[in-house]
């Protein structure tokens, strides 16, 4: 492949845009065919630059293909097979010879350089949605910063060759032992020699990058989550037909079978059907409004945040919320070192990971930069952006969100030597997440904007894993899950009184396991200042929250102790076995889970898993959930442990851990359908809010779950220390609740 027809080739890809069909862009490209050539670094790192200039014309030709019209001709299999292409490297089978695997680099170029050539070969991965977004200028400064980092390469390789030379030394030839040369130690180490720049070196110019465009690239965030302007807005207002599964592929998002699957099977549906689904999903938008006495009226954007493939359920949302005056607001793809831990305000469209240990290894790569500088760089780029965009943010009414379930579940392997933060990082980007946290929350007005969530099953779900397969079709799962999540809110509102009156009069919670399960928690509950009109418990029913099926407080710190353990749980697709977690006086004090090969690993995993970093974290909320029928259908159907914790969560008592329901919204007055007045709210943390706000959140909320069958008691602990049972050997008991018991007959 010559130079000429490379540059040839770029140019055509995308002259319809100023910025990279002039002399910036042609120059670069240039500089990138030649790179794809020549053989002016260390041999080890000749494979690096060379696939990484073949990504970047693999991605061009991508645009030309947008920008003729031949995406609109293509045979659908040949758009499969593009998109393929676009994520053949980290896919499992190819993924332990990728660029993109720290291991690999690290095996190739050593420990210290070869993390920051896998970082960067993931920043260059994040180029496929500015390809499909038409997002010239992000895409070019990432060719320059590919540019930058192979210059370096190149001035250390010629360097040590004009030394040899000076000194009378035969310039070692380029072979496949060069890089180690005289002293493989250097390699390992990192150390400049062997035609390598310092490691050092390389990481301030990727940090350099980060710092030059935060503001550029946080204001694109803000911009797309809050106001508007992305592909996939065009995709579901324009470029979708019935039918027609082409519009997957203008994502530039991984399409697999399961986003193939759910749009075949969701255009299949009849039009009652995917009204009831769609009109649960809104509704619920609208009411968590009506509930908590928000005016909608001045709000006039949503955000929608959807799973590919549900395309046809997406459209007719979208024409809901214009109905109620509301205009829709999709976010593309995000992902990338400028949005690693950001905090909230992200989110756009959800696709199945091309490979999820490729997430998990790259999950801490800001760890490789991050430093007081950036930190101050991200937090004033953050409110420069809010600066900016405040009278447009200010109308975002909050989000709709729909996730899927049913993948496989998945247990990383950890590594040693991959990118992991600092103990002192870890207390800086937690507590940067507060503040961009807090700064999203100021810019949105949180107390005035709400949500919903809701959760359908993918094609997934019918494969076996563990010898374990589902009785049912995707049809029988599918319907099953709507009807859960349409379930009489009336019926459950009723019943769930019932529990909160009992444990208004109670001073704490007990919960007890039964079987394996080790619980063994007494969680102290808040009293209210007037029990006539104030309650402790909120009833949770098909709103903000769906499915129906749970009443839930935020628990007092102080007298909240003892175990919380559960055998196997599954939170945000991580599988955590045998976990076990330890409170004093509501606050974490130990913790431990199986499933690794040694203790310290498990501790690790719920460090940056449940943890996230914090050093404790206290008991956020207390809840019981009553979907009973959502617990017997999931068992009966073979897919109970593949439930996501929205719906789990129903399924069980459980337990958060991190901030309370009401993070940010604690002002806000909120009244159970009896019209008595949520009480518990607070906590001593959040009542830290205006005094010393960077410790009154942490930026997390972790729901665990006991499923019923582990539970050997629940009961509500008057002050005279009566029990009054709620949950007895995983059956309710409480008169008034037996009718929850009758899915399990």
């Amino acid at each position: 492949m010559g130079m000429n027809f490379l540059i040839d080739r770029g140019e055509g890809a995308l002259q319809s845009s100023e910025s990279l069909s002039g002399e910036r862009f042609r120059l670069s490209l240039e500089r990138i065919g030649m790179m794809a050539e020549e053989e002016c670094t260390a041999a080890c790192c000749v494979p690096f630059f060379r696939s990484a200039a073949e990504w970047i014309l693999l991605l061009l030709d991508h645009r030309r293909m947008l920008e003729d019209g031949s995406f609109e001709t293509m045979p659908l299999r040949d758009l499969e097979e593009k998109n393929r292409a676009l994520y053949e490297d980290i896919l499992p089978e190819h993924y332990e010879e990728s660029w993109a695997n720290p291991g690999y680099a690290i095996r190739e170029t050593g420990e210290e350089m070869g993390p920051l050539l896998s970082a960067l070969m993931t920043e260059l991965r994040s180029m496929i949605s500015l390809v499909y977004e038409g997002d010239a200028e992000r895409f070019l400064i990432r060719m320059e910063l590919l540019l930058e980092v192979y210059f370096a390469f190149v001035t250390a390789w010629n360097d040590e060759r004009a030394d040899e030379e000076a000194q009378g030394e035969q310039p070692e030839p380029q072979g496949q032992d060069s890089c180690i040369g005289r002293d493989k130690g250097d390699l390992l180490t990192g150390k400049a020699g062997q035609g390598m720049p310092p490691a050092g070196h390389i990481r301030d110019k990727i940090r350099q990058f980060l710092e030059d465009y935060a503001e550029e690239e946080t204001l694109v965030r803000v911009r797309r989550s809050l106001v508007g302007g992305s592909v996939p807005e065009k995709i579901i207002n324009e470029w979708y037909v019935p039918g027609d599964p082409r519009c997957l592929y203008r994502y530039g998002a991984y399409i697999s079978e399961n986003e193939r699957g759910v749009f075949s099977y969701l255009e299949s549906l009849d039009e009652e059907t995917v009204a009831g689904m769609v009109d649960t999903w809104t509704e619920g938008f609208r009411i968590g409004f009506e509930v908590t006495g928000k005016d909608l009226s001045i709000r006039k954007r949503a955000g929608l945040i959807y799973p590919v493939g549900f395309e046809r359920v997406v459209r007719r949302a979208a024409q809901n919320l214009r109905g109620t005056g509301l205009e829709p607001v999709i976010a593309g793809q995000l992902g990338n070192l400028f949005t690693q831990h950001l905090g909230r305000g992200g989110g756009g469209i959800l696709t199945t990971p091309a490979n999820k240990q490729y997430g998990y290894d790259h999950r801490e790569d800001l760890a490789l930069f991050f430093n007081d500088v950036l930190r101050s760089r991200r937090s004033q780029a953050l409110q420069q952006a809010y600066r900016e965009l405040a009278d447009q943010t200010v109308l975002y009414a909050g989000p709709a969100v729909m996730e899927t379930f049913g993948e496989k579940p998945f247990s990383p392997v950890m590594h040693e030597g991959y990118p992991r933060f600092s103990k002192s990082q870890q207390k800086k980007i937690a507590r940067f997440r507060q503040e961009a946290d807090l700064l999203y929350d100021r810019a949105v007005i949180g107390r005035e904007r709400s949500f919903t969530i809701i959760a359908f099953p993918i094609p997934e779900i019918t494969k076996g894993y563990e010898g374990k397969e589902p009785d049912a079709s995707f049809d029988e799962i599918f319907h099953a899950v709507i009807d859960i999540n349409t379930l009489d809110y009336v019926t459950y509102r009723d019943v769930q009184a019932r529990i909160i009156d009992v444990l208004d009069t109670a001073r704490s919670v007990r919960v007890l396991g039964r079987g394996k399960n080790r619980t063994d928690l007494t969680v102290r509950l808040q009293t209210p200042q007037d029990p006539s009109r104030q309650t402790i418990f909120e009833n949770c029913v098909a709103d903000v929250n769906i499915p129906v099926g749970e009443v839930f407080t935020t628990p007092a710190l102080e007298g909240t102790n003892g175990l919380l353990h559960v055998t196997k749980v599954y939170l945000e697709g991580l599988l955590f076995e045998d976990l076990a977690i330890r409170f004093e006086d509501g606050r974490i004090a130990d913790y431990s889970c199986g499933g690794f090969p040694t203790a310290e690993e498990g501790r690790k995993y719920i460090e940056e898993n449940i943890l996230f970093h914090h050093e404790t974290l206290p008991m956020g909320e207390c809840a019981i959930g009553t979907n009973t029928t959502a617990c017997v259908l999931a068992e009966k159907l073979g897919f109970l442990e593949r439930l996501p914790i929205l719906i789990a969560e129903k399924t069980g008592p459980h337990f958060a851990v991190g901030d309370t329901c009401y993070s940010h919204e604690e002002e806000n007055r909120v009244y159970n359908p009896d019209g008595k007045e949520i009480f518990a709210k607070e906590n001593e943390y959040s009542l830290l809010r205006e005094t010393d706000p960077d410790k009154a959140y942490f930026g997390c909320h972790t729901d665990i779950t006991i499923p019923y069958e582990e539970v050997g008691l629940l009961a509500a602990v008057r002050a005279d220390g009566t029990q009054i049972p709620i949950i007895s050997e995983g059956r309710f008991v409480l008169p008034g609740t037996e009718l929850l018991n009758e899915p399990f007959a």
